[in-house]
């Protein structure tokens, strides 16, 4: 039984399987701390909590390449990975603190693709500064 474990196939799908299942939690969690319905917003069209999420699902994916590629088993990698996505949750936060003049939700919301574009990239970003501080 040992031998199935440590085949390179199966692994890679026992990580990707892993992945997947943390990016659907945790863009459960950003929908829950959004104040706009994601996937309603998208299916009508708006264009920029598309690209807000696009980046969300980018950088808690390449944050889980980064955990993959530096850790071991699974675990470490589902914990290091939930670490990068704790810290990507509070760029989100500090984003929307750094600018008091108007709420990022509610522009985003509004389809004020400037503020999603913004958003996706500082996810793209940050997610890049975090994986690469990944042990």
């Amino acid at each position: 039984m040992t031998a199935f474990w440590e085949n390179t196939f199966v692994e890679t799908a026992a990580r990707y399987s892993v992945a997947v299942l943390c990016l659907v939690v945790f863009l459960a969690i950003f929908e829950i701390v959004t104040s706009y319905k994601n996937w309603e917003e998208i299916k009508k069209g708006n264009f920029s909590v598309a690209m807000a999420t696009g980046g969300k699902i980018f950088g808690i994916a390449n944050i889980f390449r980064f955990s993959i590629a530096h850790n071991d088993t699974i675990l470490e990698s589902i914990t290091w990975g939930a670490f990068g996505f704790l810290l990507l949750l509070s760029g989100y936060f500090i984003f929307e603190f750094l600018t008091p003049t108007y709420k990022i939700d509610e522009e985003i919301a509004k389809d004020n693709r400037a503020v999603g574009f913004i958003s996706m990239i500082i996810s793209i970003g940050l997610s890049f500064v975090i994986g690469s501080s990944i042990g």
